[in-house]
């Protein structure tokens, strides 16, 4: 179902007054019930560095300890538009964690979680061993790569965690000669972003179209069809890439061959290109599974819809990508709500007052060419008796075309969000 963008814009105003007025009520101050209570939040991405933050900002008596492998994040949102030459490199994406410890009294870490102690509520890392009273896991995803046989990340980079890899596909694709195909491997859902690897599609045909010629890029999609704003891609692809992209759905890739620079289909088909972007299915990242904390399909990790507590481990958190999240999509917005609503009741949790049930928004950008976007918005409930988060009846909705509004609000909408991120 599809709503004007001015009505939506009137829903998504009344629904962050509402988180405004929910986050006033549950600040505290120093000395009070929350003193002496210990948060630890492990993962600087999207959910953990604002569940981190709001904790703080919603009793500064909590002590919270934000743990992260490395210095800094790159965002996974946007960095296609490095890989299609509108941002030259990956700087603007990418936040350290200094000043948002600093600004709130948050602990930051920089270290390996090695494993979680969910008995005695430890966290154990490469530099000591953190206990808490309740714990925040925002791990993000980790790769199913043992469903492809020869699997190789090297010779076929993902890119679907910012960084090395993005820059290794980059330099592939400048290196190609003009007339070379690009694959593009697109796993069965659910996966992060899932409008992702149909704006990459975009970014590299836009590449190749102005510095391949000759080249076009081959998407092979694992599902039946594309599977977030089909009509909205098909018509960019129409407009700006006709005979540059080629769309072949249900072909799910089982075996690469490196030295060979082919894929195959369910085993049968062979698939030749000068450059293949192989998207792995997907899992919550390896903490997770390391702590117990994934259900019943052994690759996420199902959660209280309200709370986001765990189901499998008492006192443990899991956000973003990691987590079920009924209708949610997983994708940054997503986790950036998400935190909110579980640090609001994480310290309800620890103070002994009621829970809010969640009321949470999300808006995915996708960018069709360097000055046309697209978006796709919804606000999202818990369903308590149903144990799940479902959409709010006529609240999904998709931009009425290519716009380049939209790509002004893209922008805007990655400022913003990395500035809360990090400040």
């Amino acid at each position: 179902m599809k709503m004007e963008r001015r009505n939506f814009l009137k829903l998504f105003g009344a629904s962050a007054g509402a988180a405004t007025l929910g986050l006033a009520g549950c600040a505290s101050t120093p000395g009070a019930a929350g003193a002496g209570k210990k948060v630890v939040v492990v993962g600087g991405g999207y959910g953990g560095t604002v569940a981190a933050k709001y904790l703080r900002m919603m009793d500064p008596s909590l002590e919270v300890t934000l743990i992260e492998r490395n210095d800094h994040f790159i965002s996974c949102p946007f960095s296609n538009l490095y890989l299609g030459g509108i941002l030259p490199d990956l700087s603007s994406l990418t936040i350290k964690y200094g000043k948002l410890a600093a600004n709130h009294g948050i602990k930051f870490v920089q270290a390996e979680v090695t494993g979680v102690d969910a008995a005695n509520h430890t966290v154990s890392t490469s530099k000591g061993v953190f206990p808490y009273n309740r714990l925040i896991i925002a791990p993000g995803i980790d790769f199913r790569t043992d469903e492809i046989k020869g699997y190789d990340e090297t010779a076929m980079p993902h890119a679907w965690k910012a960084g090395p890899q993005t820059l290794r596909l980059r330099q592939q694709l400048e290196a190609m000669k003009p007339g070379g195909n690009v694959l593009i491997s697109i796993p069965l859902t659910p996966f992060r972003c899932p409008p992702g690897p149909y704006e990459r599609a975009s970014m590299i045909a836009m590449f190749l179209k102005q510095h391949k010629p000759g080249s076009k890029v081959i998407v092979l999609d694992a599902n039946p069809d594309i599977v977030s704003k089909k009509g909205l891609f098909l018509k960019g692809w129409k407009k700006h890439y006709e005979g540059i992209i080629e769309y072949r759905p249900a072909k799910r890739v089982t075996e690469m061959n490196a030295k060979g620079m082919a894929v195959l289909v369910e085993g049968l088909e062979e698939v030749k290109g000068a450059v293949i972007n192989l998207i792995p299915p997907q899992k919550a990242g390896a903490i997770a599974h390391a702590a117990g904390l994934v259900g019943p399909d052994k690759r996420w990790c199902p959660v209280n819809p309200t709370t986001f507590e765990s189901t499998v481990q008492k006192d443990i958190h899991v956000i973003g990508d990691a987590c079920i999240a009924g209708a949610m999509p997983k994708s940054g917005y997503s986790a950036n709500s998400q935190a909110k609503a579980c640090a609001m009741n994480v310290v309800a949790l620890l103070v002994g007052r009621e829970v809010t049930d969640l009321s949470a928004i999300n808006t995915c950008y996708s960018f069709l060419s360097a000055k046309e976007a697209v978006s796709v918005t919804g606000v999202y409930k818990a369903n308590k008796d149903k144990g799940t988060i479902e959409a709010v009846a006529g609240t999904v909705a998709v931009s009425p075309d290519l716009s380049e509004v939209e790509a002004l609000y893209a922008q805007s909408w990655i400022k913003n969000i990395l500035v809360e991120m990090s400040s």
